[in-house]
């Protein structure tokens, strides 16, 4: 048995002894002058002890009751009329028992019955029904067996009708606390779905700074890159009138203006991705040339319209790897750019390749942002990238290959 605080044990405890104190006045009353009313003693400490225990201790307290009944029985001493008060025990197993204490509770309500009439006989409750003087009583059982079917029926009321209402307060009880349980598993799912919902929201923000933060890198990378060099090349052009530095100067300013206007669109894009430049792929591989690097294009297979999403993708990708072999290649060896159409709806296959002085090359097959955020732009929509490098008598080439699915038509069926 669990220790329990005095203050839960208090009220019980202190109706068991309000039992035994009224028993002991019935007991004093109801022996004979000079005998010691021991036997009636013990069945009022009984009686105290199990209505002390009906709450915490169901089972003890069932256990108690029928020792008392059991003494009754051996030593026939009469029935004192404070152990009425053993009711409260028939309550307590149904309402706070264990199981197997709610079924013996039940059981002890029919088998006390038969217990108290057939085996003890009328005697002992003479001073229970009569007070003293039982002469009723003792008529009433000379009737025959209808006095015996009043008096159970009498005991099973006194038993049977606290057990049922503490059946009743059970059930209750337990619907009250699945009631209560349905009530936080409620609470615990909607705080799981807005915990969820938060989590949703701060992963689509995170995403959303990420995208930004790539799309404001391949935008302003490549255009200070191309920036770069036009600037580095300004400075070993012969040109006694300044026409040609003029015309770098101007294509300068016209790649820091697109770039600005990149940004802007990025960053007032709310959400969306921002579009290429009029242009498309082409416009890249001409900013290159006009920045004063070589480069050697080409195209194979049928071109065809790819829906936007999938045009931003090419265009950005494209855009990084151009970057890339600014910012990395040698400027005396042309950068290769090939375009490739595959048949029938298949992926279109971008392909750069550029000379690193071997120096370089350690930086740059350093994976960064630009190759980090290349991958994740394909990744979305169901391309990959490759980068490999191998050595020549020239340098390290570094050759890197996006495949960009085109699902041809989807621009035209968007359309309709």
């Amino acid at each position: 048995m669990n220790a329990l605080p005095w203050r839960a044990w208090g009220p019980d405890a202190g109706a068991g002894v309000l039992v035994f104190v009224l028993g002991m006045v019935e007991a004093l009353d109801a022996a004979p002058p000079g005998d010691p009313p021991y036997a009636l003693a013990l069945a009022a400490l009984g009686a105290a002890t199990a209505v002390a225990l009906f709450r915490h201790a169901p089972a003890a307290a069932l256990t108690a009751a029928w020792a008392v009944g059991l003494f009754h029985l051996v030593t026939m001493t009469p029935v004192l009329l404070v152990e009425s008060a053993l009711a409260v025990v028939a309550f307590g197993t149904a309402r706070w028992g264990q199981p197997t204490t709610v079924v013996a509770g039940g059981m002890s309500v029919l088998v006390a019955p038969a217990v108290i009439v057939v085996l003890i006989g009328p005697r002992p409750f003479y001073r229970f029904f009569g007070l003293g003087s039982g002469r009723w009583v003792e008529a009433a059982y000379q009737l025959g067996t209808s006095w015996q079917v009043v008096v159970a029926i009498a005991v099973v009321a006194l038993l049977g009708l606290p057990w049922l209402a503490g059946l009743a307060a059970r059930f209750l009880d337990r619907a009250a606390e699945s009631r209560r349980s349905m009530v936080a598993a409620e609470q615990q799912a909607a705080r799981a779905q807005r915990e969820m919902e938060q989590a949703r929201e701060i992963a689509r923000l995170r995403e959303e700074q990420a995208r930004l933060a790539r799309d404001v890198h391949d935008v302003v990378g490549h255009s200070l890159a191309v920036i770069l060099a036009q600037a580095e090349s300004a400075q070993y052009v012969e040109d006694p009138d300044g026409t040609k530095l003029k015309r770098t100067m101007a294509t300068i300013a016209d790649s820091a203006r697109a770039s600005l206007r990149d940004v802007r669109q990025v960053l007032s894009a709310a959400g969306d991705p921002p579009a290429p430049r009029a242009g498309g792929l082409d416009s890249l591989i001409d900013g290159i040339r006009a920045a004063g690097h070589q480069v050697d294009a080409a195209e194979y297979g049928t071109a065809r319209p790819m829906p936007p999403e999938l045009e931003v993708v090419a265009y950005r990708v494209l855009q990084e790897m151009l970057t890339n072999a600014l910012k990395h290649g040698r400027r005396d060896r042309p950068v290769r750019v090939e375009r490739h159409w595959g048949e029938h709806g298949g992926d279109l296959r971008l392909e750069v390749s550029n000379v690193v002085d071997r120096p370089a090359a350690q930086r740059a097959g350093e994976t960064g942002q630009g190759l980090t955020g290349m991958r994740r732009r394909l990744d979305s929509v169901g391309g990959r990238l490759d980068v490999r490098r191998r050595d020549s008598p020239d340098g390290t080439v570094f050759t890197v290959t996006a495949w960009v699915p085109v699902r041809a038509g989807a621009r035209e069926v968007a359309a309709r």
